[in-house]
């Protein structure tokens, strides 16, 4: 469907490419979390657990996500600009491009072809594919953006550079290799400036994929949805260079008590503290938007997503930095404490703030209403109820695996086995895959919506604003 010239082809291309890689890497996590419970479902080495949970990994921040931040910036980006994308081919070419990339990706990763570092295990004939397409589409972002007719540039609009420049680098930088042959090569760094480099680049690929292109998202969706205007465009400016200055610091965080010079590791705390305060900002800008129209949390389904979302995205910014101290790291690090902190961000804020920022494109790109406010209220329920279980389940599981490791007898002898600790854990894993469950099953309600309103199914957006008038 086309609008005042704009060409929402490609959105809907990206949003049903991110359903679709939704779908597979949360089947892939399911049958992890089974496999915990269950080892003999490890029947070969394709469906081995340090195979599928890169595939997971990978399927989910690159396939799931990156698609649903390239159709929001797809749609944003005119939107904002009001004018079409500058290179409408060329975005046909990076959808095909991105979606042949992430199946490959997925099929290398199950053949046990991998780099062996956190969120950069492909082989380099693949790192060369991802960097065309990074390039195709910072090409129509920065094309689109000089083509602007609206000079005001809205925050959303910063973030997406932030985004797309930062990425760009990230990724580069990390992923230099040496190729031994066509399906291996090995990283130029070493020892530990290869695991500085590899954590600089893990932790802000979280932050420019899984936080910046997300809060471009919430600070566009969440006044067109309330039809609120934000509550501070100074906030959210101050908030969107804090963060960026502050994020590029804090990789190291993930290397405390390890080989790495120890003024790193304290450089990385300091900035990882500093950055609660820009990552509240938005979390603050956010609920003051809503500031005397909190009843739209029971009569505008959007609403909930986005206020539970940012919500989470404030715990999970607390929680994250602090576990960068080094007391807590002590306890904290390779315990499921760690998962969990991870998971409610991604099933909580992550995917909250897609899911909504889809619901509200779909009916504008399609000219059809949503088909139905209940099952996107029963999505609502069941990924919420899900992550809570999962989560929280994880948190608990966490502290108690570490206080089991580090309990010791009088004599300093350990008070428990390793294997009673993986014991003990068993109740918790039952409960993080039915948690595991309900949040696939609400995602099957958000798929089965979107599809129904796709295919034309709603009322159409005419008739609805004209009985309502």
């Amino acid at each position: 469907m086309k609008e005042n010239g704009y060409d929402y082809s490609v959105v809907r291309g990206f949003a049903f490419s991110a359903i679709f890689w939704l779908i597979v890497g949360l089947l892939v996590g399911l049958w992890l979390a089974a496999e915990m419970i269950l080892p003999q479902l490890n029947l070969t080495p394709w469906l081995s657990f340090g195979r599928l949970r890169v595939v997971h990994t990978n399927g989910l921040a690159f396939g799931f996500a990156l698609a649903g931040i390239f159709s929001c910036t797809y749609y944003i980006l005119q939107r904002l600009t009001k004018v079409p994308l500058a290179f409408p081919r060329l975005a046909r070419f990076h959808l095909w491009l991105f979606n042949i990339a992430i199946a490959l990706a997925a099929l290398s990763l199950f053949a046990g072809m991998n780099t062996s570092k956190e969120y950069a295990e492909l082989e380099w004939p693949l790192d060369v594919g991802i960097v065309i397409m990074w390039v195709i589409f910072a090409i129509n972002v920065f094309g689109t953006l000089i083509k602007r007719k609206e000079k005001q540039m809205y925050i959303s609009l910063w973030y997406i550079i932030a985004m797309t420049v930062t990425i760009a680098v990230l990724y580069i930088v990390n992923n230099l290799e040496v190729p031994v042959n066509l399906f291996k090569s090995y990283s130029i760094y070493a020892g530990a400036n290869d695991a500085n480099v590899e954590w600089w680049y893990g932790h802000n690929a979280v932050g420019f994929v899984f936080t910046v292109p997300i809060l471009a998202m919430f600070y566009y969706f969440l006044p067109k949805s309330t039809n609120l205007p934000i509550y501070s465009h100074r906030l959210s400016i101050i908030a969107f260079w804090s963060l960026v200055f502050g994020y590029l610091w804090t990789g190291a965080h993930h290397l405390m008590l390890t080989p790495l010079p120890e003024w790193i590791q304290t450089v990385a705390i300091a900035f990882s503290i500093f950055l609660i305060a820009p990552s509240w900002g938005s979390v603050v800008n956010g609920y003051y938007t809503m500031r005397g129209n909190w009843d739209q949390m029971r009569t505008n389904y959007l609403v909930k997503f986005f206020i539970f979302g940012i919500t989470f995205y404030g715990l999970q910014t607390v929680q994250g930095p602090t576990q960068g101290l080094r007391t807590l790291t002590a306890f904290f690090h390779y315990t499921d404490y760690i998962p969990g902190h991870v998971h409610m961000g991604t099933m909580g804020w992550v995917t909250m703030i897609i899911s909504a920022s889809f619901y509200y494109m779909m009916p504008r790109i399609t000219g059809k209403e949503l088909y139905s406010i209940k099952l996107a209220n029963l999505h609502f329920w069941l990924i919420l109820v899900g992550q809570l279980l999962f989560t929280v389940t994880l948190w608990i599981a966490g502290i108690q695996q570490g206080a089991m490791w580090k309990a010791t007898n009088p004599d300093g002898s350990l008070t428990y086995s390793f294997l009673e600790g993986v014991v003990a854990l068993y109740p918790y894993w039952k409960i993080r895959l039915i948690g595991g469950l309900i949040y696939f099953v609400g995602i099957v309600v958000f798929t089965y919506n979107l599809i129904m309103t796709a295919r034309g199914a709603g009322v159409k957006l005419a008739e609805t604003r004209a009985q309502t008038a």
